[in-house]
């Protein structure tokens, strides 16, 4: 491959007015909870909750529990597969963007960038890739370098032009912890971000993320039911504001809940010693429609779209690009 790759984003606000094209590909969490019957109803009541926890977690001025409101936009980046704007674009990732409005000073406080994460090219590497790989496994294994382009990738938008001319910090990624492994409550508190648990070895995702160049730290916010995993580059404390951290926390405790009520909207909160469990049963169901078996199939589906337009046309050049990418 000649040129290096370039990238294109796209923003659209994530709103009551939300709807989802049906001649795109889209992150099925935002489009999965904006069709149907209930879909005005889902969105209302999500954006609520999100507000809700917000003001929360910022009690300090903010007597009456109503000061800040959250604004999202789904940030959609595209990837020029031949270094030019060719019409082949190839949709790389969705992130979310939370913005945070006060309304006690009519100020407009940026948020942080990240948190969801739908990827093309993950959706190919867990649900096509591995899939395929562990079909002749006596054991669970990965295949060579199992994330390594993608890893590349991430880090070449992430360090691109385009990345910051629109972004002024490094993303934050804010997913659930492991089902598969086992978290120890520590003695470290933080205000916001709450009590920090550890765990002995990493996950699979966990150790996915390490090739996109972030690390992981897991907090259990206050009032919340479970640690989220929270994937960042930097300095998670000392890089963002205490508004961000609870924009970041307050969206994605929402999403949790909402995604996987078994962990995140748990009848009591993880103890000393935490393992997550989706066959967990007390638990609560919010008010909101969420279809998780339709997730889980156009992982599927998406996974196949980037293999058939990606991943064979482009293998030999892909190859040799991440062989000689140096980040």
């Amino acid at each position: 491959m000649s040129k290096e790759f370039t990238f294109a984003i796209k923003s659209i606000c994530f709103d009551e007015d939300y709807r989802p094209s049906d001649n795109t590909r889209i992150t099925t969490n935002f489009a999965n909870l904006a069709r149907g019957e209930s879909r005005q109803e889902n969105l209302c009541n999500t954006f609520r909750m999100i507000d809700n926890r917000f003001n929360a977690l910022a009690h300090w001025d903010n007597p009456n529990g109503d000061r800040y409101t959250v604004k999202l936009e789904i940030i959609s980046v595209e990837m020029n597969i031949d270094g030019e704007s060719s019409g082949n674009a190839l949709p790389l990732i969705e992130i979310l963007k939370t913005n945070i409005v006060d309304r006690k000073t009519n100020e407009r406080i940026d948020g942080i960038v990240g948190n969801n994460f739908s990827s093309y090219v993950r959706d190919y590497d867990f649900s096509v890739l591995l899939l395929e790989h562990a079909k002749n496994q006596p054991e669970f294994s990965t295949p060579d370098n199992f994330g390594g382009l993608h890893g590349k990738l991430f880090k070449c938008f992430v360090n691109s032009d385009t990345y910051k001319d629109h972004f002024n910090k490094p993303p934050v990624i804010c997913l659930s912890v492991s089902s598969s492994k086992t978290y120890h409550r520590t003695e470290n508190r933080h205000p916001v971000l709450g009590v920090e648990y550890q765990q002995d070895e990493y996950s699979l995702t966990d150790e996915y993320f390490k090739k996109m160049g972030l690390k992981v730290r897991y907090f259990m916010p206050p009032n919340s039911a479970a640690p989220l995993a929270f994937y960042f580059a930097g300095d998670l404390l000392g890089d963002y504001t205490n508004l961000e951290l609870i924009s970041t926390i307050s969206t994605m405790d929402t999403f949790q809940k909402i995604y996987r009520p078994e962990i995140y909207n748990a009848n009591s909160p993880a103890g000393k010693s935490y393992r997550p469990s989706l066959k967990h049963q007390d638990y609560s169901l919010t008010r909101i429609v969420y279809d998780r078996e339709e997730r889980s199939r156009l992982a599927i589906e998406q996974g196949r779209f980037v293999e058939e337009n990606f991943i064979k046309p482009y293998q030999a050049s892909l190859e040799q690009w991440s062989v000689n990418y140096a980040l």
